[in-house]
């Protein structure tokens, strides 16, 4: 699964690797970022009306327009790649409704009980990178409206695997690009982007305990403890 993940460039990184609209965003790099947390997202654009993407903001576990009420986003944190394009709920999400998290790491931690280790998996450039992701907007009694969103995950590459069965999909460029085009609809096409990423373009290392509290969110989340793996 994906449960906690990171983005920690600045504003201007963020525009120029995304090629985001430059009017100022609601953005701040999160070291920590938690499930029903409100994360930045990226949404593409009609290509006939603008070549750039647009940064959003979505409360992280998703919420569909047909829920009774807004508790299932605590459920919806993931979807599983390979049976999103299967079922009803979220096929037609998959179909017109794709958006990307911006992320340079996420955790996972190893072990059982109280003994849990969390780990730090990134790039091995240390690039940002875009998750697949999904997206809703869910419609209170009262008028009021919730946009959410869920990660899609796929089986763990071999690095991950280590520690973790589930990983986030992580797209490539070319890929993300694919993703947010709003005229791709063909679902075979979609998840043919689904894979897991490439182990040797990725490294990992052990952090301090603490990142298991939503409460920590600051630059020491992402400090090695014991150096690279």
């Amino acid at each position: 699964m994906c449960g906690r993940f990171t983005i920690t460039v600045s504003w201007d990184e963020l525009i120029l690797r995304f090629l985001l609209d430059s009017r100022p965003g609601k953005y701040q790099p999160r070291y920590n970022a938690a499930p029903g947390q409100w994360i930045p997202a990226i949404l593409g654009t009609d290509r006939r009306e603008a070549s750039w993407n647009r940064l959003g903001e979505l409360r992280w576990g998703l919420v569909p327009s047909w829920a009774s009420d807004d508790r299932a986003g605590a459920r919806m944190l993931n979807v599983r790649s390979e049976t999103v394009s299967e079922k009803p709920a979220f096929r037609r999400l998959l179909q017109r409704k794709r958006c990307l998290i911006p992320a340079d790491g996420f955790y996972e931690w190893k072990g059982s009980g109280r003994q849990k280790q969390p780990y730090r998996f990134l790039l091995r450039s240390g690039e940002p990178f875009g998750m697949a992701a999904l997206y809703d907007t869910w419609a209170a009694s009262d008028g009021s409206k919730l946009h959410t969103c869920t990660i899609l995950t796929t089986n763990a590459n071999e690095l991950v695997s280590e520690v973790h069965h589930r990983m986030p999909v992580i797209l490539s460029p070319e890929g993300e690009k694919l993703w947010l085009d709003r005229e791709i609809q063909a679902s075979s096409e979609l998840t043919s982007l689904l894979q897991p990423y490439a182990s040797d373009q990725m490294r990992s290392y052990e952090v301090d305990a603490k990142v298991g509290s939503v409460r920590w969110d600051e630059p020491a989340c992402i400090e090695p403890m014991r150096g690279l793996l």
